[in-house]
């Protein structure tokens, strides 16, 4: 490729001759759900939206819970912030649990029959009941602000669609999954008098009631817009698309004038 350009699924591209089950991220599912058009260039032709840096800091925070969690679920108790919201459960010890965690190259998964698609994502952690065979699924953000953390912002539905579909995988892998799952958001305090070296958080724990009802249908409507040859619209105010739209003219634009 010119410039040393290396197209991002190059070996993942998908082929609509193929026979072969197409494996994709819960992360494609949403960019399916963002905007179609840039779904279908990257897993066509390899041409993916560009790399967006990593929130080290927010890796910083999951990590940590991880290790916190894991020295629970290590002795078979509820976690302190457990009981202080009266969930009556205890983080899951299962032999299966750092595959389910690997987003990047196992995590979670199920074969989707009717569109020949493995869907897979990597959990953050799940809880078990202690009163019935219920798991919960769970997920850790971070953020920072003086405000109350909700779960009300419009750019968080991609949180609710992202433990939706991790509901729905556990699910058609046999368990038994509560409606409830839980964010455990820890709120890095921006009105302290001073930095000294250290950044305090407050751990808040939001209970989201699930619906993963639209992720099969999502899954067949994505087969259909992977095994199309005609570009699909772009999504509602995909910033991408319409770089590439107004790029495309202006270089279409010059690349006219300078034959002339």
């Amino acid at each position: 490729m010119a410039f040393g350009y290396k197209l991002k699924w190059e070996k993942g591209r998908f082929n609509p001759a193929s026979k072969e089950p197409y494996t994709i991220s819960r992360s494609k599912v949403e960019r399916f759900t963002e905007c179609p058009r840039c779904f279908w260039m990257e897993a066509r032709f390899g041409i993916g939206r560009p790399d967006m840096p990593s929130f080290t800091l927010n890796n910083a925070v999951d990590e940590l819970f991880k290790r916190e969690f894991d020295i629970r679920r290590k002795d078979g108790k509820a976690h302190p912030i457990m009981e202080q919201y009266g969930v009556d459960a205890v983080p899951f010890a299962h032999e299966q649990l750092e595959e389910w965690r690997d987003a990047l190259k196992r995590g979670i998964k199920y074969h989707h029959p009717e569109t020949n698609i493995i869907l897979r994502g990597g959990i953050d952690d799940i809880w078990k009941s202690t009163t019935s065979d219920e798991v919960y699924i769970v997920d850790y953000k971070a953020t920072a602000g003086k405000d109350t953390v909700t779960l009300d912002d419009e750019w968080k539905n991609s949180y609710k669609r992202q433990i939706e579909v991790y509901q729905w995988l556990f699910r058609k892998n046999g368990f038994t999954v509560s409606p409830t799952a839980y964010f455990v958001y820890a709120n890095g305090k921006n009105d302290r008098e001073a930095f000294d070296g250290k950044l305090e958080f407050e751990v808040t724990l939001l209970p989201y009631e699930g619906d993963d009802s639209w992720v099969e249908p999502t899954l067949i409507e994505l087969k259909k817009c992977l095994m199309s040859e005609d570009i699909p619209a772009p999504g509602k105010n995909c910033d991408y698309c319409l770089y590439r739209e107004y790029a495309g003219k202006k270089l279409m634009e010059l690349h006219r004038a300078s034959k002339k």
